[in-house]
């Protein structure tokens, strides 16, 4: 793979330097601006023509490949073949690439199998050097036609600037459709896991436990899905590290923004970002090793009862993880109110304080607010801390020194190791992500209101 990137790099350079020679030489030294285009882009215009439909082909050669390779081989084996059903081709298949490729996975070698075995080793060898020699073709014959097209009226920055618009094009298309397919997919799954378990049950019911009882004794004998336990869990932990991160991280903002000092600022800045950095599960061994303790101890202290993970220890160090989320976005967005809105208000006789919460703050509000929508977005979607710190169990309270669980831990949980998507326990698992869907876009609905108002106002 990585021969093969070092090959087309060094065919987009020489298809660049051909082009770039080849205007040049359309014209004298003295009289270049005649051309249209500058030779920079007649290199590039060569070059594009030269590797996108190398590109192109190779892509679609290397998606290709592996279906025409699996349906030549295993019609190769015909008597082998012949009763065996779609999954157990598909293993079989497996069993040959692996062994042809020198990999473990085949522990008999009868004659069928070495023959199958063969016919593959062949046909990758041929695919191969075809592959090579119809990328190379194509390389040389458009080149070749770009070249032919380099004069001096030729438009090579109208050609350039076209295709790189429908690059922009392309990739803008390529993450809506991601955002379609993963709502899709949601959607989809979802309606399959509200074929087993009601609507109701799933969004009203007060006990969690995907797990198919073995007993008759149990929760129930299909489990039990009522999600409200882990709705009030996530809202619990995220009330929590929201209550530590938004007002430590809305005047540490003001602070830098607005009274520290160049060098304080310099310095105290990068070092509280430097909490967005720490890897999660750092954060996860500090709330199970040294807070949910200290919690614990002081809970007992006070004379109230505290399980050893709880959430208020999750979301204490949740808070203090998202900090930055908040201080560094609303630092920006302070520093970007007109300095003129200061001016006029000094100039007033407003105090530096009053300036702050009569302009300052009205003024950055939206860009406050989309800090801290940013921030419990985070604060839901974290997983590690809320495992190692608050526990799996999904308990119906709002007892802050109680273990609780979030809809993101258990999503993990469903989907750890191999399972059947057919199950109404995994499937649960797109039910919640359709609902953390929802919850997010309602936060950005209400977002854009409270931005929409403001800037009316201010700008």
């Amino acid at each position: 793979m990585a021969l093969a990137a070092t090959v087309f790099t060094l065919l987009l350079f020489s298809s660049f330097v051909v082009g770039r020679s080849r205007a040049r030489a359309a014209v004298s030294g003295s009289e270049q601006l005649k051309l249209h285009s500058l030779p920079n882009y007649h290199g590039c215009y060569v070059a594009l023509w030269a590797g996108v439909p190398a590109l192109l082909i190779l892509l679609a050669w290397t998606a290709l490949e592996p279906l025409m390779l699996r349906t030549i081989v295993l019609d190769a084996i015909p008597e082998r073949t012949a009763s065996m059903s779609q999954q157990e081709l598909s293993v079989l298949f497996s069993q040959i690439q692996n062994r042809a490729e020198g990999a473990f996975g085949v522990t008999d070698a009868d004659e069928t199998l070495g023959r199958a075995i063969e016919t593959y080793q062949s046909l990758k060898r041929t695919s191969h050097s075809a592959m090579i020699a119809v990328f190379l073709s194509v390389c040389v014959l458009c080149l070749l036609f770009a070249r032919s097209k380099i004069s001096v009226n030729f438009r090579a920055r109208h050609a350039v600037e076209r295709a790189f618009n429908a690059f922009l094009l392309l990739s803008s298309l390529i993450a809506i459709l991601t955002t379609i397919g993963i709502v899709c997919s949601l959607i989809f799954e979802s309606i399959r896991f509200f074929q087993h378990v009601s609507f109701t049950e799933f969004v009203f019911g007060a006990k969690w436990s995907p797990q198919t009882a073995m007993r008759s004794d149990q929760v129930a004998s299909e489990g039990a899905f009522g999600a409200v336990p882990l709705f009030l869990g996530t809202i619990l932990i995220a009330f929590i590290a929201m209550c530590v991160a938004t007002p430590v991280g809305l005047f540490a903002a003001i602070y830098l923004a607005e009274y520290a000092g160049k060098k304080t600022r310099a310095v105290a800045k990068p070092i509280l970002e430097i909490l967005a950095g720490i890897p999660t599960v750092v954060y996860g061994f500090f709330a199970a090793l040294t807070v949910a303790p200290y919690v614990k101890g002081l809970a007992e202290a006070l004379g109230l009862a505290a399980s050893s993970e709880s959430a208020l220890a999750a979301g204490l160090v949740m808070g203090v993880m998202i900090i930055p989320f908040i201080s560094s976005l609303s630092d920006d967005v302070i520093n970007a109110v007109p300095q003129t809105l200061r001016d006029g208000s000094y100039a007033m006789g407003a105090t530096k304080s009053e300036t702050i919460r009569q302009v300052i703050m009205p003024a950055a509000l939206p860009g406050i607010v989309g800090a801290i929508l940013l921030a419990i977005s985070r604060a839901v979607g974290e997983t590690m801390i809320v495992v190692m710190a608050a526990g799996l169990a999904a308990n119906l309270t709002l007892n802050p020194l109680s273990n609780v669980t979030t809809v993101t831990v258990q999503i993990v949980t469903i989907l750890i190791g191999d399972q059947e998507f057919d199950s109404a326990k995994t499937l649960s698992a797109f039910a919640l992500g359709l609902m953390l869907f929802f919850v997010t876009l309602a936060l950005n609905v209400i977002a854009l209101r409270i931005v929409k108002k403001y800037r009316e106002k201010y700008d």
